[in-house]
């Protein structure tokens, strides 16, 4: 029997491991254990999570708060410790956080192949510390599962072995076709007092956007010609509000009529919400494929994305950090002109059995 390691570090890509366990069922010569390393590590930030998706973690390495140098020492003593123990016979790596960087360069210096989910990512802004760590990941990594076309294109302008690379899809869409039942169920908008298509969804939490008094008072601008509209669901970051109250900001939307602050929300709950929204507006990565899966317009208040196809083919849209350049693309949504998307190639909730099948094949 061949042994996977996974290792998961933070919520996003939690999700994009639900089904491994599930699948290997069905591949008697692989075994799929996992390790959490507690990067994202309270209640409302992983075990909910864990709970919902019947996932129980095999190794905990705990490795807690700490600068992103500690946090990624930490994940390498710690997995040194548990590879040694279980001598895994393939380390997979997920995503792009501090976790997936210190997971790979341990494995590497193991002597352990090394496989990357979501590989071939591109921002070309290497401001972003996600970006630093895909590229260092992809530099040392022995196997490649890309979700799009563009991650195929990027690896191999970047030298690697074509037969390395492997399209499988999104393993993350694979969750939200396997639990969608689940989603559709959830209680949250009766809980919240909102009815389908008459509410926006709001995430917002890279330091550029957040973390200065400047963008925070862009922010407060476009949330409230939002709330001239439309009530707005904004499960906001402590961090968020700390620095709205530093620079003495919070007053101007803590009361604001229209504005729903909620905590980080469960899987379900959060993806019903999306389901059901009038349109997203956000900066992260993961919510432009959900959107784009689902349909929904995506406003992303970015000057890049990792992720093309969400844009070439799918429901979303870059917009400028501005107020008037928000408006507009509202508006089109307003009058029916916004974009059609559709679901790119393989986003079927199908990418976890490719990605087991070419391991049964290779290992």
């Amino acid at each position: 029997m061949k042994k996977i390691l996974i290792v998961v570090g933070t919520r996003p890509n939690f999700i994009k491991v639900t089904r491994f366990k599930e699948v290997a069922r069905n591949h008697p010569n692989l075994e799929v254990k996992f390790v959490h390393t507690g990067q994202h590590f309270d209640q409302k930030m992983s075990q909910v999570f864990f709970d919902q998706f019947d996932l129980r973690p095999d190794f905990m390495l705990n490795i807690g708060q700490g600068t992103p140098n500690t946090q990624m020492a930490n994940v390498m003593l710690g997995l040194e410790k548990v590879c040694l123990d279980y001598q895994p016979d393939l380390l997979m790596v997920v995503g792009d956080v501090n976790s997936t960087f210190a997971a790979a360069l341990t494995g590497n210096k193991m002597g352990i192949k090394v496989a990357h989910l979501e590989s071939g990512l591109r921002s070309f802004d290497r401001d972003m510390p996600e970006e630093i760590n895909r590229l260092l990941t992809d530099e040392i990594a022995d196997l490649f599962f890309v979700t799009e076309q563009s991650g195929i294109s990027h690896l191999e302008t970047e030298g690697k072995p074509k037969e390395h690379i492997h399209f499988v899809g999104n393993t993350m869409i694979d969750s939200l076709v396997k639990f969608d039942e689940e989603v559709q169920k959830s209680s949250v908008l009766s809980d919240m007092g909102l009815t389908k298509g008459t509410y926006v969804l709001m995430t917002m939490h890279r330091p550029s956007n957040v973390d200065k008094k400047e963008g925070l008072e862009v922010l407060i601008e476009m949330i409230k010609s939002i709330t001239s509209n439309y009530k707005l669901v904004f499960p906001i970051h402590p961090r968020t509000v700390a620095k709205l109250k530093d620079f003495d900001l919070w007053a101007k939307i803590e009361n604001l009529d229209g504005l729903i602050f909620s905590e980080p929300l469960d899987y379900f709950a959060f993806q019903k919400l999306t389901a059901d929204s009038a349109f997203v507006v956000t900066d992260s990565g993961g919510i432009q494929e959900e959107t784009t899966y689902r349909g929904i317009p995506c406003l992303t208040l970015r000057n890049n994305t990792e992720r093309p196809s969400t844009i070439d083919i799918g429901s979303n849209v870059l917009v400028q950090y501005t107020l008037k350049d928000l408006e507009t693309e509202i508006q089109k949504i307003q009058n029916g002109t916004f974009k059609k998307g559709g679901i790119p190639p393989l986003w079927d909730g199908k990418s976890t059995d490719r990605i087991l099948k070419i391991l049964d094949s290779i290992l």
